[in-house]
């Protein structure tokens, strides 16, 4: 079997002048572009979803219910058929919700759209919620000037820093836990 000789500069030019080559590959268009016209026309046909209910509930039912409940779910009726939304209902609250449910409809429409929802299903249990407001803080009263002596006087051997410091903070976290200052 013999070698092929290389083509010489001058017959590698010629050929590569002659050959057609491909295109170079352009990127997709970004997939927003596309997906633009799809997403409008799903939002005409379908509303905002119990996602944006979620997040603006206690805008719309307001304080004092959205403190007592919870949106679960909301659930397209099929063929047209009247759709229901879920919610969840902290303990005994559920009758005073349940004497509400007319105007939490009303509300619920009136922030997705009208005849969005034609039911209320209500849930008796414990709120989930992603966030719960922080309990405020009571300011600890301070001990009293005897014992405080007495701690001070039972680290007197200890050096000063952090360590110092931190078992200043504990004994007085015990004592006061303890009723002793």
């Amino acid at each position: 079997m013999s070698r092929r000789p290389l083509p010489t500069l001058e017959e590698a030019r010629a050929i590569l002048a002659a050959k057609r080559t491909r295109p170079q590959a352009r990127p997709p268009p970004p997939a927003g572009r596309g997906l633009t016209r799809y997403i409008k026309d799903l939002d005409a046909k379908y509303g905002q979803g119990a996602g944006a209910l979620t997040a603006r509930w206690r805008e719309v039912v307001g304080p004092e219910i959205a403190r007592r409940t919870e949106p679960v779910k909301l659930v397209r009726g099929r063929n047209g058929g009247p759709s229901s939304l879920e919610i969840r209902v902290a303990g005994p609250s559920a009758a005073i919700i349940q004497h509400q449910a007319h105007e939490i409809l009303a509300r619920v429409n009136l922030f997705l759209g009208p005849d969005a929802v034609q039911k209320l299903r209500i849930v008796q249990g414990p709120l989930h919620r992603a966030e719960q407001p922080p309990a405020p803080r009571r300011r600890a009263q301070p001990l009293d000037a005897a014992a405080e002596a007495k701690l001070t006087e039972g680290l007197a051997q200890a050096p000063e820093g952090r360590l110092k410091d931190a078992l200043l903070a504990l004994g007085r976290g015990v004592l006061k836990r303890h009723g002793q200052g």
